[in-house]
């Protein structure tokens, strides 16, 4: 892969992911168009196959510093060309928030008007979830003690880790080497309803992220747009370790978790 080609493929797939996923977020948010977070997380895997068809060829279709991360670890992935990919997932992810902000920027002006939401004070997190995440899920609304409560750091960082590190199992398992699981044209389409069954399962706890350049380039870009340190602050120190630590630690554990299984363990 030339530079040129594994750049366009990171940036565009990463764009792709977040569009489409944090996208669906600002319709069900803003505009009340999806009923449910299955409604949600069917988009967000559909994001992520469509990206994986057209990117994959490019450069792996990564789209995911923690899935990078563990490419490193267990693929021998080149550690300079990873800093390389991070950075331009990163991009494509702040892209696709910029972009989802001047189409729907409109809407979610509107959204907290009605609402009595004023932007990067307290009680905004119901409106900046559209870009960054926050335990408990706020839903679209303020976050109650009584929540908060009941959806720790801790319940987060597990939500994060479990999910990130069966994202990963399938996604290591599936392209695996040793065995053939899976004819080529189908991977895309198991790792997306992978990720739509997990945000499912997971995202009331912590909106179901398992990306840290979801995560915190949309978060980033919040903050300029107007939400301030509330980003950064709502759940303390628990948005670097829900959403970016525990991925990595996931996506690594469901790296190893593969390299545990028998090679030939579908031919028993």
């Amino acid at each position: 892969m030339t530079p040129k080609t594994w750049i366009a493929g990171e940036f565009l797939g990463t764009f792709l992911l977040v569009l489409f996923g944090c996208g669906s977020v600002a319709t069900a948010v803003a505009c009340g168009a999806q009923v449910g977070i299955f409604q949600v997380a069917i988009v967000w895997g559909f994001g992520l196959t469509v990206a994986i068809i057209l990117t994959g060829p490019l450069s792996g279709a990564h789209l995911n510093p923690a899935i990078t991360l563990a490419m490193v670890v267990f693929r021998s992935f080149p550690k300079r060309q990873a800093a390389a990919y991070i950075l331009i997932q990163f991009l494509g992810a702040f892209a696709a928030a910029s972009l989802i902000y001047l189409v729907y920027g409109g809407v979610i002006e509107l959204f907290e008007q009605t609402n009595g939401i004023v932007r990067g004070q307290a009680g905004s997190e119901a409106s900046a979830m559209i870009f960054g995440e926050y335990y408990p899920n706020p839903s679209g609304e303020t976050i109650n003690e009584a929540a908060r409560g009941s959806v720790t750091a801790f319940h987060g960082f597990l939500a994060e880790f479990i999910g990130t590190a069966l994202l990963s199992l399938v996604i290591f398992g599936i392209t695996d080497k040793r065995r053939k699981t899976l004819p080529g044209p189908a991977i895309p389409f198991v790792i997306g309803m992978t990720l739509t069954v997990l945000i499912s399962l997971l995202a009331p706890i912590s909106m179901g992220g398992f990306n840290p350049a979801r995560d915190l380039a949309p978060r980033i870009f919040s903050s300029l747009a107007g939400w301030g340190d509330l980003p950064f602050t709502l759940n303390g120190s628990g948005w670097f370790i829900v959403y970016v630590f525990a991925p990595i630690a996931g996506a690594i554990c469901g790296g190893f978790t593969n390299q545990l299984l028998p090679a030939n363990y579908l031919k028993a």
